[in-house]
């Protein structure tokens, strides 16, 4: 039988998922935007802690909305009015990441049995941010298995009014040896970077396949033919699907060995400009997503 369980550590709130005979687990804080800290999936961890790299810098498997990845100096114009967010990565003046990654979510549901759990989040939105003057909630739901997770995050607008957005996940991804691990996707475009990671060009062409990560240090993205993204390791195989109707992809290799984030996104670095990805949400109305997380 699974278990949930509430945990609190270093004053932060979490959720603790365990699984027949601890061959799955994973570990979800609360007060870090819904994050997934740490995950095993058939006995395999597969999100590991990156200590001694701080949460602050690396965004660890939070969920990014109403934006993913970057604004170029934190500015915006919908429908004629000009915004502007803060610049959280203030090396290169970009706001980094959206709005989610630091708040507290409430548990509003879970549920238990002998093959799997699942736990339901919600953070709603009590009053207006200067950069994004709209209301919204925004659900989490997690479901563990003993070979896949799945996050389900459904997105109401409680606006009166629409708005612009695009949304991702940032999970780091273990490999007990990343130089012989490969990648596998279906990119159909190529999005390439300026110096301070926004999109200044988008490449026609297919990347070759697969990936081979060896020594490279990593931080690309590409557009998806398919909603399919394979992580072979020489201990397990891993897949990462998505509903998502456009979808983008970024990877990147942190200052960590055997760790790499792999991120669905539906949008890239600047969508709120360039309009790549960029989708709508009209008053009253929902968006939801999957992503999952399977090992073969």
């Amino acid at each position: 039988m699974y278990q949930i369980n509430k945990l609190q550590e270093n004053g932060l709130n979490y959720i603790e998922i365990l699984g027949n005979e601890n061959k799955s687990s994973a570990k979800i804080c609360l007060d870090r935007g819904g994050a997934l800290e740490t995950l095993t999936i058939n006995s395999h961890p597969v999100i590991v802690d990156l200590d001694p790299l701080e949460y602050k810098n690396t965004y660890a498997s939070s969920v990014l909305f109403p934006f993913a990845n970057r604004i170029k100096d934190g500015k915006y114009t919908y429908k004629g009015v000009g915004y502007q967010f803060d610049c959280n990565e203030t090396g290169n003046n970009n706001a980094l990441h959206g709005l989610v990654y630091n708040k507290s979510f409430e548990v509003v549901d879970s549920e238990t049995s002998d093959k799997a759990a699942s736990v339901t989040m919600t953070y709603t939105t009590s009053t207006k941010n200067k950069a994004f003057p709209y209301l919204f909630t925004i659900t989490l739901k997690f479901t563990v298995t003993n070979s896949s997770i799945d996050l389900q995050v459904e997105v109401d607008n409680n606006d009166t009014n629409t708005f612009p957005f695009t949304i991702g996940w940032h999970p780091y991804f273990l490999s007990d040896d990343l130089y012989h691990s490969t990648l596998s996707l279906s990119t159909i475009k190529t999005i390439e970077f300026d110096e301070r990671m926004i999109t200044k060009n988008i490449i026609e062409e297919k990347a070759k396949m697969p990936i081979e990560i060896k020594d490279q240090q990593l931080d690309d993205c590409y557009a998806l033919g398919e909603g399919r993204v394979v992580f072979n390791t020489p201990k397990y195989k891993m897949t990462i699907d998505t509903t998502g109707k456009e979808n983008f992809f970024q990877m990147y290799t942190p200052p960590k060995k055997n760790v790499i984030a792999l991120e669905p996104v539906t949008g890239v670095s600047d969508s709120f400009n360039n309009k790549l990805g960029l989708q709508e949400l009209k008053a009253g109305d929902k968006y939801k997503i999957n992503w999952t997380v399977t090992l073969e």
